[in-house]
């Protein structure tokens, strides 16, 4: 028989009120935001007290009727861009995986050659399509003509330039598309058709949703790139946005305050456009 008498009662668990949490310490993440925080500040300074930017002079440009209207053209350069590329991309990356051998062909060639050229290079080829060209025909093919329109007069500038950035962006788009349709799993198809949904329903409450989800940020990225690749189209003489501000700079003298108004407006343009990214990534993600 055993007996409790003299032996310590155990000690009372200390409450939770009464330990003392100690937060972790990161003196090297304080040290690195504290030289982040400082060169931020110097580069800010010199940013506005370096009377080289002459912010006058942008303040006077920045509005211009001239620099907005190039805005406009260049975002009329980017809306045929991205919808006429996507489009064709879209049909490449069917046909990249269709079972048929010629399409997939094709479709493989097509995007080794517009991916290996530079976009520059395809612009100047479009621009002087009337060299190797000088009339498009319309009739049988190999047979008689019907009609005959002059090269110059069917494809001025602003569609030729569009059609180089289209064909540019579409064999990149294709690649996108195609990622999109193979993110998906082939047995939730199969499990649609077993069910006897219809194709076209299983592509489009199936399929696309979650292959949007997969092709809208890499999208995103290339329509980004494509508002900037623009200003290449200023080898065609188009008065983009970058060709504008050359003419202006090129005329006044003042080379840095319209280098920052055109700074300026493809900041605004692409932080738009990421805006509206961030929005349908976050509807397309709804019940993922």
């Amino acid at each position: 028989m055993t007996s409790d008498l003299g032996t310590r009662p155990a000690p009372a668990a200390a409450p939770e009120e009464s330990l003392k949490i100690v937060p972790a310490r990161h003196p090297l993440t304080w040290i690195a935001a504290v030289v982040v925080a400082v060169l931020v500040a110097m580069a800010g300074h010199a940013l506005l007290t370096n009377k080289a930017f002459d912010w006058p002079t942008f303040a006077k440009f920045v509005f211009q009727k001239s620099i907005l209207e190039a805005v406009a053209l260049t975002l009329e350069l980017t809306l045929f861009g991205v919808v006429a590329g996507f489009l064709l991309g879209t049909v490449l990356a069917l046909m990249r995986i269709s079972r048929n051998p010629l399409l997939r062909a094709v479709s493989w060639t097509y995007t080794w050659i517009f991916r290996s050229v530079p976009l520059i290079l395809q612009l100047l080829f479009w621009y002087n399509l009337a060299i190797l060209y000088n009339e498009i025909s319309f009739g049988v093919p190999f047979g008689p003509s019907f009609v005959s329109v002059g090269t110059m007069s069917l494809i001025p500038p602003f569609l030729a330039a569009g059609l180089g950035l289209a064909l540019h962006q579409g064999a990149y788009a294709a690649e996108i598309v195609r990622a999109g349709f193979l993110s998906v799993d082939a047995g939730q198809r199969e499990a649609a058709a077993a069910l006897g949904i219809p194709a076209g329903r299983q592509f489009r409450r199936i399929v696309l949703p979650q292959a949007m989800r997969t092709i809208v940020p890499t999208a995103a990225n290339e329509i980004v790139g494509l508002l900037k690749a623009t200003s290449q189209v200023y080898v065609m003489a188009l008065p983009e946005l970058f060709y504008q501000v050359q003419v202006i700079y090129t005329r006044s003298g003042r080379v840095i305050p319209l280098l920052l108004v055109a700074t300026a407006w493809y900041l605004a343009l692409t932080t738009v456009l990421s805006v509206g990214q961030f929005f349908l990534e976050r509807r397309l993600g709804r019940g993922a």
